[in-house]
């Protein structure tokens, strides 16, 4: 599977970004497959975000992130979608998207990630 992130930038406390994930790869099979955004920042573990079921239909998130942060997939296009509002600087990192997370665990993310900044 091949996880290709984007999106990220530079935005000021209280703004929005939204990232995007496009999923391709011969034998893979998108629709097969909760996905995930984690994060990390230099020096710490990654920091799983938020995962959705394979439908779409169901959706977890990390308790610093619930209320602000939405997760979407489309299955026709092979994308996941990660919508970020009222930003804070603690939610600068890279992101990335992983297979998995609704069960807990995730597979570890090979993407080049998108980097995301908070600052004034």
């Amino acid at each position: 599977a091949q996880l290709v992130e984007s999106g990220g930038g530079l935005v000021q406390p209280g703004g929005s970004l939204r990232l995007s994930c496009a999923a391709s790869g011969s034998g893979f099979v998108f629709t097969a497959y909760d996905m995930s955004w984690v994060r990390q920042t230099p020096g710490k573990e990654l920091e799983w975000v938020a995962a959705i079921d394979t439908s779409g239909a169901s959706t977890k998130y990390a308790d610093f992130v619930k209320g602000r942060f939405t997760i979407s997939r489309d299955n026709a296009k092979q994308m996941v979608y990660l919508q970020m509002t009222g930003l804070k600087p603690q939610d600068t990192a890279v992101y990335y998207c992983a297979r998995g997370g609704m069960g807990g665990s995730y597979y570890h993310p090979d993407g080049q990630g998108t980097p995301v900044t908070v600052s004034s």
